[in-house]
């Protein structure tokens, strides 16, 4: 894999955070409220450096730990951007942050991550349970050096149970958790989610533990041990569907778009694609009905109400198929402009990003990356009126910063890391 010298990418990295400063002061003069947090992360793949990411949008100083020549294994996910080693998955969940590269397997290396940890606030790993521990790097370790710091596992399914020592991944946790059961075509096989939708759910969780145990330490000035999993986090967000079982012992069976509850809310096919509509209510049926030019709908004793309309669904939905089908994604969206209800296209990624609505709210974002050139990324879906979330700089070649921290953090001299560079026990 080509990486530009780190002493290539000095020059570059002085003129990011040069940026980092100016833009942490670019919203009525307010800081993020995340600066001044330094964070350790020896996460890889999804959930744990999404995670990150959100936590180093709202201004911490996320220093991603890396093993040397290798890095995180979703930098080797193509497709690759520009002709280069760069991948879009990568960069998708890694803006922001600084990559060190480090063998925590041998002493030394151990002792920089300890400490690292010294002058850090949060350190967050997705290591099976147990791994770190074995290499003395486990929580009771870093607590012993940093009693401040907040420890937090990412696992797939937490550190107790008799599945403790297994790998976790999205796939086998929306498996397990019921989510693939619920998801799919009426009566056809289950279906995985386009997206990696557990382990995001699973990251977002982290990170509303880590700013609680970081409002905690405020109070108490101890840090603590934060466990997340995937299985767990799959569970918690069943919602209503785990509700009928364990209230009612309902099972939960596949319903493609279409829900269980509320009728109409699917997506219908057109003239040239599928839309979605909901009417969760009888006042905005009754507007639907209107818009299609079929107002004799919501006065049929069949469909007056939610309830009979679930009842007589098996009727109800094929004449409403019938009437969506006859025009386009485009015609339906000006006539139902100012409805009551709630109505979508069913877009394609060109659609969705050239949407009018994301460009006028500037929701992605254009970086000067070091190897690749121009890159988009969608930035944080969440904004501020004092400061708040901000984009500053692309995700990191791996071993961008290994100097920088070595050098500032730690206090390093030249010969010293040079000489841990030539024992490759740095990057």
């Amino acid at each position: 894999m080509f990486l530009p010298t780190y002493r290539i990418l000095r020059q570059y990295n002085k003129q990011i955070n040069s940026f980092r400063k100016k833009s942490v002061s670019s919203s009525n003069g307010s800081e993020s409220p995340l600066d001044g947090i330094r964070i350790i992360d020896l996460t890889r793949i999804i959930a744990g450096p999404f995670c990150t990411m959100v936590l180093s949008d709202l201004g911490a100083e996320v220093i991603k730990v890396e093993q040397p020549n290798h890095g995180d294994p979703c930098r080797k996910w193509g497709p690759f951007i520009n002709n280069t080693h760069e991948s879009c998955y990568f960069i998708s969940i890694n803006r922001n942050k600084k990559s060190m590269c480090v063998d925590l397997k041998h002493p030394e290396g151990k002792n920089i991550l300890l400490e690292l940890a010294r002058k850090s606030d949060v350190l967050i790993e997705n290591y099976v349970p147990g791994k770190l521990d074995e290499l003395h790097l486990g929580y009771k370790d870093f607590k012993k050096v940093a009693p401040h710091l907040i420890y937090c596992s990412v696992t797939g399914f937490g550190p107790k149970g008799p599945y403790r020592d297994r790998p976790g991944y999205d796939v086998i946790a929306s498996s397990m958790g019921g989510l693939i059961h619920s998801t799919g075509a009426l009566d056809g096989e289950p279906v995985k989610v386009g997206v990696a939708i557990t382990d995001i759910t699973t990251g977002l969780y982290a990170h509303g533990a880590i700013m609680a145990a970081l409002f905690k330490r405020t109070r108490t000035g101890r840090g603590q041990k934060i466990d997340c999993n995937l299985l767990s986090t799959q569970l918690a967000t069943l919602i209503n569907l785990g509700s009928n079982y364990l209230n009612v012992g309902k099972e939960s069976k596949r319903w493609g778009t279409a829900h269980e509850s509320i009728v109409p809310y699917e997506s219908f096919p057109t003239k040239d694609g599928y839309f979605t509509v909901g009417a969760g209510s009888d006042a905005q049926f009754t507007d639907f009905c209107k818009r299609i030019n079929h107002p004799e709908l919501s006065q049929n004793s069949k469909y007056s109400t939610n309830e009979l309309r679930v009842r007589n669904r098996q009727e109800l939905e094929p004449l409403l198929r019938s009437i969506m089908k006859m025009k386009s994604n485009e015609e339906w969206n000006k006539i139902f402009l100012g409805a009551s209800f709630p109505y979508g296209p069913v877009n394609t990624l060109k659609a969705a990003f050239e949407d009018e609505h994301i460009k006028a709210i500037n929701l992605v974002k254009t970086l000067d990356h070091p190897v690749a050139g121009k890159i988009k990324v969608v930035g944080p879906p969440v904004t501020y009126n004092e400061g708040g979330n901000y984009v500053k700089s692309p995700p990191p070649v791996l071993g961008q910063h290994t100097n920088e921290i070595l050098t500032d953090l730690l206090n390093l001299g030249e010969d010293h890391i040079e000489d841990l560079r030539k024992r490759n026990i740095v990057q």
